[in-house]
């Protein structure tokens, strides 16, 4: 006869868990996440489809016990098994993307890079269907459904499943780019266009609220000014000034009241400095530190109710044995699970053992 050991949350996790050292299977989990190994658009460095694994394996070293939200664990998390289908068309349009970008997406008239376009975007609104119906069916089963990228253009089909299930949503957009820009390089879904795509297309996202932007080109800026007050976008120069004068706290609580009651988070890894991000797609000086990422979460979490979300563009440092990217990626998704949980327990929704500070 066998006997099952009891977990132990103290314990060094198995290397063969699940995220975080946990093995819960997704059907009794309070929290499901969608990996998305995906890079087919990153313009400037791939590697980003590499960065689900990378937080996987870092995530078996993060303590479970979190001194702000408290035993996210318990709520019970589990990441889905990687798509290997996902894997392969990643890698096919991605040979036919790198000819596209190396033409700086300037192919009128050749006839076969616009196949080669064609099949991309084809390929991309596949992507976009599938993690859409995966997102939809964890959702309709009352999960807390977040998506771990790949590049920012994983998470569309997941914001679409959010935005029916719940409209009149606002996004939080933690990032380093507005990615606003039009099918950049002709892409109609880059990870350059993700937030252009979803306000223009998914009429259940009521707000975009932008955090940490601090590298955007003229047409964004007019994307932005166009908007009518459905795009508030809070810059990184403004971020860093409100610190530097001691008003931080001031100046969050004015992106917190931009929000709707109830929001989704879209967090780049480059919304952070690049001293935690050095290996993502396109770095960027300036930015957040990880506890101000987590204050603003917090306020977030206090105020509304954080229905989903998705952490893109953490990427393995190239040739290197470096998992300094995916250890920082792995403790920023756990604040977000925790910051989840925690909002959810503020608003009354019964979700299983809370954790408790």
């Amino acid at each position: 006869m066998t006997f099952e050991r009891p977990f132990d949350p103290n314990a060094a996790a198995s290397p063969d868990s699940g995220i975080f050292g946990l093995s819960d299977p997704p059907e009794d989990a309070g929290v499901v996440l969608i990996p998305v190994p995906w890079d087919v658009t990153t313009s400037y460095r791939a590697g980003t489809s590499d960065g689900p694994q990378a937080i996987l394996e870092a995530s078996r070293q993060v303590d479970l016990f979190d001194i702000e939200t408290g035993r996210p664990y318990l709520a019970k998390i589990a990441m889905l098994d990687e798509s290997s289908e996902i894997r392969r068309w990643n890698r096919d349009a991605r040979v036919d993307a790198e000819a596209v970008i190396a033409a700086g997406g300037r192919i009128d008239g050749d006839a076969a890079l616009e196949e080669k376009l064609a099949r991309v975007n084809t390929t991309s609104q596949k992507l976009n269907d599938t993690v859409y119906e995966t997102a939809r069916r964890w959702i309709a089963q009352k999960k807390i459904v977040g998506l771990v990228g790949g590049d920012h253009s994983t998470p569309y089909g997941t914001i679409r499943a959010h935005a029916e299930a719940y409209p009149g949503m606002g996004i939080l957009h933690i990032d380093a780019h507005a990615d606003l820009r039009h099918a950049y390089e002709g892409f109609s879904y880059s990870h350059a266009s993700i937030m252009e795509c979803v306000t223009r297309e998914l009429p259940g996202v009521s707000r975009l609220v932008q955090v940490g932007i601090r590298d955007l080109c003229e047409e964004e800026h007019d994307r932005i000014a166009a908007s009518e007050g459905r795009i508030r976008t809070f810059y990184d120069v403004d971020w860093a000034s409100a610190r530097r004068r001691g008003l931080l706290d001031e100046h969050i609580a004015r992106i917190v009241d931009e929000l709707p009651s109830e929001v989704y988070v879209s967090f780049d890894i480059d919304g952070l400095d690049p001293v935690l991000c050095p290996s993502t797609g396109t770095p960027v000086p300036g930015g957040l530190t990880f506890h101000e990422a987590s204050t603003l979460l917090r306020v977030v979490a206090e105020a509304k109710k954080i229905v989903g979300f998705d952490l893109n563009e953490v990427s393995p440092a190239p040739d290197s044995k470096d998992e300094w990217d995916g250890n920082v990626g792995a403790r920023v998704l756990y604040k977000l699970i925790g910051w989840t949980l925690r909002s959810h327990a503020s608003h009354g929704i019964d979700i299983g053992t809370m954790p408790q500070r």
